[in-house]
């Protein structure tokens, strides 16, 4: 098989594994090259805000798993490609340098066993920081069930890493995939954590001491494989930021590409649900929020028709209408259509004196979806309504994303 062809089969194979973002890495690029678009490249954004492409694609697409949602499982009937160590390596070198790409994902499906796969994954990156020295940004997979010693090594090299939990509870792991469980997954996010804790504070001691997965570690959930609620996704995420200190939680919605007896009858999850999972997500990382306070077990799927925010402060409409010169920042942050950039400018303006409508107008602040929950000088602009379900109604309309996107579903 020719390169071009792996190209395009490990390149396809690898479109669904979201987890590629790239924000967090400070590790300097010499050459400061720009992206482009081209089969196999994912566009990612780091914090700065720059939009920069990583070249995205499979070491190989066997695997000896058989997990019952995934393309690449042992039982499918596809082609089977693989890439040499050094293959991968001289693509990102080559597309590097064509200013195709500033950095590379790399994922596996496991060959032989995860510690094998391991030691590929780690070949290729000593490849291109020792032999090529490449400065770019590297996100590559860690391998659920390989050794410790491995998973360290690779972290030094690489400047993220991954290790999915693929599914919200250890039960539907078990029966989707027999193969893995929640402690080969767990183990060793809980290392990668205590070593990126130890490493700062190495660092701390001697400065030229070598970084330790300087963006972090992520890792991804499949939405509506197996029929768990939102509220049970949104818990699971929330334990992962808190006892991981995952950099992100991605997530991907199901999509039925092989045949099971365990997801018979189970559709294709929409784009709109995974949307609010991940408005919900940022509600828990930004603004404060606990999983409990945006969904509950009598109410534990999202309502798609609004975002989880607008939804939260409807159904606790009894808090509002707070008084937008008395607000805490906590408070304002809760408000439908303020942010923390809004609410940073209101806080610094009102103290110089009490704010009115024509304040915030000057503030360039739209009042738009928040003038239901404000009070501005005692002032109340908003709708009067008699229900919950009627503003809900009402500001359903108001978002053309949702409408659009219910008309799909």
């Amino acid at each position: 098989m020719d390169i071009q062809e792996k190209i395009k089969i490990l390149t396809d194979a690898a479109k669904y594994d979201v987890s590629c973002s790239s924000s967090g890495s400070n590790r300097k690029n010499k050459n400061g090259l720009g992206d482009a678009s081209f089969s196999g490249i994912c566009h990612s954004w780091s914090e700065d805000g720059r939009c920069i492409s990583l070249l995205k694609i499979l070491l190989t697409n066997k695997c000896i798993y058989n997990c019952n949602y995934c393309i690449n499982r042992r039982d499918n009937d596809v082609i089977r490609a693989e890439f040499t160590p050094r293959e991968v390596a001289d693509l990102t070198i080559n597309f590097y340098k064509r200013n195709y790409i500033e950095g590379l994902f790399l994922s596996s499906g496991i060959f032989k066993s995860p510690d094998k796969t391991m030691e590929s994954l780690i070949e290729v990156a000593e490849l291109l920081r020792n032999k090529y020295n490449f400065n770019g940004y590297i996100h590559m997979k860690a391998i659920p069930g390989a050794s410790h010693d491995l998973i360290h090594k690779l972290g030094n090299l690489v400047d993220r890493m991954s290790i999915n939990i693929e599914l919200p509870t250890e039960r539907s792991l078990s029966l989707l995939a027999p193969q893995k469980s929640y402690g080969q997954i767990f183990k060793p996010m809980g290392n990668i954590k205590e070593t990126l804790i130890e490493n700062v504070e190495e660092r701390k001691i001697f400065r030229k001491a070598p970084k330790f997965l300087p963006a972090g570690q992520t890792t991804q959930m499949i939405v509506g494989a197996s029929r768990e609620d939102d509220l049970t996704i949104i818990n699971q995420a929330q334990s992962l930021y808190k006892n991981f200190n995952m950099k992100r939680v991605y997530y991907s919605r199901y999509i039925p590409v092989v045949k099971s007896s365990f997801t018979e009858g189970i559709s294709e999850t929409s784009m709109l649900r995974e949307h609010r999972i991940y408005q919900a997500d940022w509600l828990l990382r930004f603004y404060g929020f606990k999983a409990d306070e945006i969904l509950n077990k009598k109410n534990p799927y999202f309502d798609l028709r609004l975002d989880p925010k607008m939804n939260w402060a409807i159904e606790n409409i009894e808090k509002f209408p707070l008084e937008i010169n008395r607000a805490s920042f906590e408070e304002l942050m809760r408000v439908p259509g303020i942010g923390r950039t809004y609410a940073l400018r209101i806080i610094n303006a009102r103290r110089f004196a009490a704010l009115n409508y024509d304040d915030l107008k000057s503030l360039k602040i739209s009042t738009k979806n928040c003038k239901n929950f404000i009070t501005v000088r005692g002032v109340y602009r908003g709708i009067n309504v008699s229900t919950k379900e009627a503003l809900k109604d009402i500001m359903s309309a108001k978002d053309p994303y949702a409408c659009e996107q219910l008309k799909m579903w």
